[in-house]
Formats: structure tokens, sequence, C-alpha cells
């Protein structure tokens, strides 16, 4: 019996001093250097300005929230197009132009966000907040379409959409191409000059008014480096044309002012999605507030020439001399792009039918 006891008493001894060896391997373990390897985030955005944007939007983000940042670059059509042939794709959030983005949802290619968790999205000025209440991804930056022309050679001050279609003005107007991020909306300000809403009639009357424009017009368009080239060598003297192009246009063309008309500009809202097969999403979901956020938004404004969505951004007048900003907001249109999508293959064929034939 005794013998027993020993051995049982050994037993017991070893189980108590394995046990604690293993609570205290792990309490070691907890003690362990973890992996801090940086989480990896795939953005696809165009490829402008990218020094400007490491330094003042990627850059810090990473740095405070141990991210490496991976960028695919293209323009809006063939990132999109190559995103719908891989929905399976690595990219966790796509930069785009709504109307692009407004494709993207369509084919059901990005998550619905949970805004609770965006709280920078409450900022965002009113104009722009239709894209929130739509559940998708917000706008972060916009643009607008105003007419830009040389007053010394017109020869009377532009200050109605309406006035491109004065007979003063044959053979010297260059208007975007209708597959252009402006292009939708020159289909809008023909339809008005009609005074008729486009949605009314799916854009007849607006193909009226552009065959009455037709005489005006040298020719269409579809790059800011092609409308500053016409500018220059002096084969027009009006367009309608964006914000971020002007500075291009004046540049050769120092004379060339850019107005916005009585009726309103129209803005275009850039766009940050989270693409659903994101293995990343709460982290793409931060950098979206983070985009959105007051400091980010005047840095870029200021660096970069991106106009704010943020309304808390302040902005001297010299720093907004070439923004959508302010009142021009306010005063400004919007095109209703669902409505637009379901017309484009009908538009582009007639518009190519009526204008470049």
């Amino acid at each position: 019996m005794k013998k027993i006891s020993i051995i049982l008493a050994l037993m017991i001894l070893l189980v108590s001093v394995t046990g604690c060896g293993a609570t205290d391997k792990a309490k070691d373990g907890d003690n362990q250097p973890k992996d801090e390897s940086p989480t990896e985030l795939v953005i696809s955005t165009w490829g402008y300005s990218e020094d400007l944007l490491w330094e003042n939007v990627f850059t810090p983000f990473e740095e405070a929230n141990n991210v490496k940042i991976v960028l695919e670059t293209g323009n809006n059509s063939e990132r999109l197009t190559k995103l719908k042939t891989n929905p399976d794709s690595n990219i966790d959030i796509i930069y785009l132009a709504e109307a692009f983005a407004q494709e993207g949802i369509e084919a059901g290619l990005f998550d619905e966000l949970d805004y609770s968790k965006i709280d920078n999205a409450k900022k965002i000025d009113e104009k722009a907040k239709y894209l929130v209440e739509a559940g998708y991804g917000p706008a972060y930056t916009l643009n607008r379409a105003a007419i830009a022309y040389d007053p010394n050679k017109v020869g009377f001050e532009i200050k109605s959409w309406n006035d491109l279609w004065k007979s003063e003005l044959k053979g010297k107007i260059s208007i975007p191409e209708i597959t252009t991020t402006f292009g939708p909306a020159t289909m809008y300000i023909a339809s008005n000059s009609k005074g008729v809403d486009i949605t009314s009639d799916n854009g007849e009357e607006a193909f009226k008014a552009l065959e009455e424009l037709k005489p005006n017009l040298v020719k269409t368009y579809t790059k800011s480096s092609d409308l500053a080239n016409m500018f220059a060598n002096n084969e027009i003297e009006v367009a309608i044309t964006a914000d971020f192009a002007y500075p291009r246009v004046k540049a050769g063309a120092p004379d060339v002012v850019f107005v916005d008309p009585e009726e309103g500009a129209f803005i275009n809202f850039n766009t940050i999605n989270v693409v659903k097969s994101s293995k990343n999403k709460e982290l793409a979901i931060k950098f979206i507030n983070y985009a959105l956020s007051t400091e980010v938004q005047t840095r870029t404004a200021k660096a970069l020439g991106e106009s704010p969505v943020n309304t808390e951004v302040e902005l001297t007048d010299e720093e907004a001399a070439n923004l959508t900003y302010g009142e021009i907001v306010g005063n400004s249109k919007t095109v209703d792009h669902k409505f637009v999508n379901q017309m484009k293959t009908q538009w582009i064929d007639k518009w190519n039918r009526t204008l470049n034939q």
C-alpha cells in the first residue's frame, strides 16, 4: 500500500509540474513578439499626381495604421472593365467618377457601406448626400463643367448656356464627347436650352438642340489636352469644359476665361467604393472615413487642387481660385447617372449620327 501511495503521489506531482509548465509557456507566449507586418490595402485609382497623393494621403494612412498601400492605376473605363471581368480581384477600394461608379453598383461589384462607421460622411455637402443615402461609396471630391471662352475674340460676354446657340459663334465652339465625364451634362445643357426636363422625353429635345448647335461646332473632344491645343492654335474660341482642364487651356491661351453660366454649372462627383471581393473591408471603411476627414480634405484641396466635399474645409480665395467650392457648389446642378446609364447606348448611337457624321 505504501508503494501505491508513493506512486500516486509522484504522479500527482508530475501532473502538477507539467500543468504549471504549460501555463508558464502560455504566459510566455503572450509576451512573444507578434507578427507586425503591415496589412496590404490595394487601391484602384487614376494615375495622376501620385507623388502628391502619397505625400498627402497614402503615406500618412500607412504610418498611422500599419498598412502597405498598393496602387492599380488607369482611367475610369479600363479599371472598371478589368474589375467586371475579374470580380474576385484583390482590389479593396476603387476611385471612380460617378457615372462609372453607378455602372459598378448596377453590376453588383461594390458593397453597401455601414455609414455608422463613417462619421465624416456627416460633413459631406448637401449636394452629394444622395450618394450616401443610396448606401454605396460616397463622393470624396467634385469638379464642374462651365464655359471657357476668349472674350477678346468672341466680342461679347457669355453669361448663359443658351448663348452657345448664338449665330455669332458659328464655327467657334467645341464640346465634350458623349462618352467623357461631362458628355451627359452636355445633353442636359442641350435639353435645358429647349426648356425640357431631359428625363421627361429621354433626350429627344436635347438632340434637336444639338442639331441646331452643329453649325457652331468645330469638333467634339475627348481629352483636355486636345481642347487646350485647339484654343492655343486658334481653332476655337469657346468650349464647354471642366474646371480641372482650364489651367491647361489658360497656359496655352492666356486670354481665355472660365465662367459659370447664370443657370449654374454642372457637377461631377468622384467616389470611393469598397469592392465586394475585398478581404479588408473594415480597413477599407476606415480609409474612406479618413479620406473624408477635414484634415485630409484640406490637404488635398491645397496640394492637389481637389475640390473638397467636406463642408468644414476652409480655403482662402487664392486657394479656392480654380476649385468648385463654396457658393459655386450650391448654385450648380447634378446629373442623374442612374437615368443616364439606362440611356447611354441609345444616346451614343444617336450622338454619333447627329454630330460625328
